[in-house]
């Protein structure tokens, strides 16, 4: 599969996710809380969609992605648009990038990626380790309610006339998690046949009061929780939750 391919699944897998609100909350952030520094590390970047759009708001963005594919990509579209971004590939929870950054990102539920409390821990440390003091740290997770009641034995399907996708979500081995099993039926215009392509992807979250108290013990002051876009706190059925932490 070329890399416009692999592009193409993925962001057509991702093409109704809001990055447009994002970005205008990272903004947002960064003038409430008087960060006049613009570095800001984009983690798990995947293709780059974030990591333009923040470049693209003034930005001097880097981006770290675990994924080489994805970060081929993520060069391609930067190229294309002139925007300067180095990419590094490397694992969040091994964080190691030269300079210090005014934010560090984690969007689109991506922390979930990762399967141990211990590489959450890692992670943070690392983010708090690559921070300038009164730097910003932006990340957002599903809730254990997105995982058990609109994942868990949940089927999902997309039929078009170029690509189609059947995406079935299982109970994970870990509490809170889940596999999801995701298969591809693309058309390829020089055969008129349908390629057939598999991805397993895998996510775990934890209680909000778990990633509130790791924060805290990687040295974070943590100053908003909150849920869905909203500024307001997460309830019950809130889907994706939203944290605000600073170095002190």
């Amino acid at each position: 599969m070329t890399y416009k391919q692999f592009a193409y699944l993925y962001d057509h897998l991702m093409q109704d996710v809001p990055y447009e609100l994002w970005a205008e909350m990272t903004m947002k952030l960064k003038e409430k809380y008087g960060i006049k520094g613009t570095k800001l590390l984009d983690l798990a970047c995947g293709t780059g969609e974030m990591s333009i759009r923040l470049a693209g708001a003034g930005l001097d963005v880097t981006g770290v992605d675990l994924s080489d594919d994805m970060l081929a990509v993520a060069r391609m579209k930067a190229d294309e648009q002139r925007f300067s971004i180095q990419f590094f590939q490397q694992d969040m929870a091994d964080l190691d990038v030269p300079g210090l950054f005014d934010i560090v990102s984690i969007y689109c539920d991506s922390v979930n990626y990762l399967r141990t409390g211990d590489d959450v821990e890692k992670t943070f440390t690392g983010v708090f380790r690559h921070l300038n003091e009164g730097g910003l740290f932006l990340f957002d997770v599903h809730s254990q309610y997105k995982i058990k009641k609109i994942f868990l034995d949940h089927t999902f399907a997309v039929n078009q006339d170029d690509i189609s996708y059947i995406w079935h979500c299982f109970p994970g081995q870990y509490p809170d998690s889940v596999e999801h099993e995701l298969t591809f039926f693309v058309h390829d215009e020089e055969t008129g046949q349908y390629d057939r392509i598999d991805e397993d992807h895998f996510q775990r979250t934890f209680p909000v009061s778990f990633y509130h108290s790791l924060l805290e013990k990687s040295g974070f002051t943590v100053k908003e929780v909150t849920a869905d876009f909203n500024e307001t706190e997460p309830a019950p059925e809130s889907e994706r939750i939203f944290f605000v932490a600073i170095k002190p």
